[in-house]
């Protein structure tokens, strides 16, 4: 299984909306095939597989399957895995974790064992959700798996009070950082960021098959016509206020302007953008943004995860990494587990998740 998770690992900036998985098949410990899903359109992991095994030329018949999910059951862009791995033979599917969406969901296990096929599940259950947190996310809660990266110095400060934040961290924290640009769907900023910075946010620290793409939210619509966001991958933009013209001009140059009001005037509604993300087929949303988009995502409830790059520096009387109300109580303390830490050069990223929403989605996936 966990050949397989690292095939599936290895596709992880090439299949989204799509899961990444990753299959093997064994007999009495020999290797016969392995594949990992490709890009929209392309084969699954477990038809990867069987092909390879044709290739060559070793019969799979009885053989057993290790799967990072539950194969899939029903007709999409391609035929059902489930399929597949019958007309095969196969005497055994081992799946790490189900697949939440609703048209498998439990019912790739129970076709297959109704073909006689033996089967077993939970097999690096915890891997296997990392790998796909957001895709169970958007299939069993209708939002997308949102992180906030932040840079940050030792008191937590993300930038001086004039705004100045290049370069807090080191070459070998920015460039961890790209890499969870490229791994995700999308990424999110605020137009104070635009404003000050007029960043590209794309991914250039790698080579990406593909660069994610971006979008802002922009109550007042005060994007300039001119800003770098604007180049490269397709740009959302989720604002308050209508301007028909402006959004007519941007849309010739590739960007959608999506008017989702919030409750008070010039504020955009946080979690209907999650909503509206879900449904147009984001898995991961990488937050990039200052402390008052940060403090807004934060208190609307739409960050999961943390990935924090903290640099052994004091910065005293700056700008926070969120800006958050003050509490009357440490029970009021937004809270979250650590799930990782890593010395980059002279910093350390530090990853923590609210512990609630990665226990829920685990319940989605736990197969019986």
């Amino acid at each position: 299984m966990r050949r397989a998770l690292a095939l599936a690992e290895a596709v992880t900036n090439i299949t989204t909306p799509n899961p990444r998985v990753g299959c093997v098949i064994v007999r009495d410990g020999v290797l016969l095939g392995a594949g990992a899903t490709q890009a929209v359109g392309g084969p699954h992991a477990e038809v990867c597989a069987l092909r390879d095994a044709a290739a060559r030329g070793v019969d799979v018949r009885g053989a057993t399957a290790y799967v990072t999910l539950e194969p899939c059951s029903h007709f999409g862009r391609t035929p059902p895995c489930c399929d597949a791995l019958v007309a095969a033979g196969l005497g055994r599917v081992v799946a790490a974790m189900g697949d939440p969406n609703p048209l498998v969901n439990g019912r790739g296990m129970a076709r297959l064992r109704a073909a006689g096929i033996q089967t077993v599940a939970g097999i690096c259950e915890e891997e296997a959700l990392a790998l796909n947190i957001g895709f169970v996310a958007r299939m069993s809660r209708g939002t997308p798996w949102a992180w906030l990266k932040t840079a940050a110095s030792l008191d937590g400060r993300s930038a001086l009070e004039n705004g100045q934040s290049q370069w807090i961290t080191g070459p070998q924290a920015r460039d961890d950082g790209h890499r969870w640009r490229a791994r995700s769907c999308v990424v999110l900023t605020g137009i104070g960021t635009v404003l000050h910075d007029n960043p590209r946010l794309n991914v250039r620290a790698l080579e990406t098959p593909r660069q994610p793409r971006k979008a802002l939210i922009d109550g007042d619509f005060r994007l300039p016509e001119d800003a770098l966001l604007i180049e490269g991958a397709p740009l959302l933009v989720f604002t308050a206020r209508e301007d028909d013209a402006k959004a007519a001009r941007l849309a010739q140059r590739g960007v959608q302007v999506i008017l989702l009001p919030g409750e008070r005037p010039g504020t955009v509604d946080l979690p209907a953008v999650m909503q509206w993300l879900a449904a147009d087929g984001v898995n991961e949303v990488h937050v990039e943004a200052g402390p008052g988009l940060n403090g807004a995502l934060l208190r609307a409830g739409c960050v999961d995860e943390l990935i924090s790059y903290v640099a052994p520096v004091l910065l005293g009387d700056a700008q926070p990494m969120a800006r958050l109300p003050a509490l009357s109580s440490l029970a009021q303390a937004r809270r979250f587990e650590f799930t990782d830490m890593v010395r980059l050069g002279a910093d350390v990223r530090v990853r923590a998740r609210v512990a609630e929403h990665w226990d829920a989605l685990r319940a989605q996936v736990r197969l019986g």
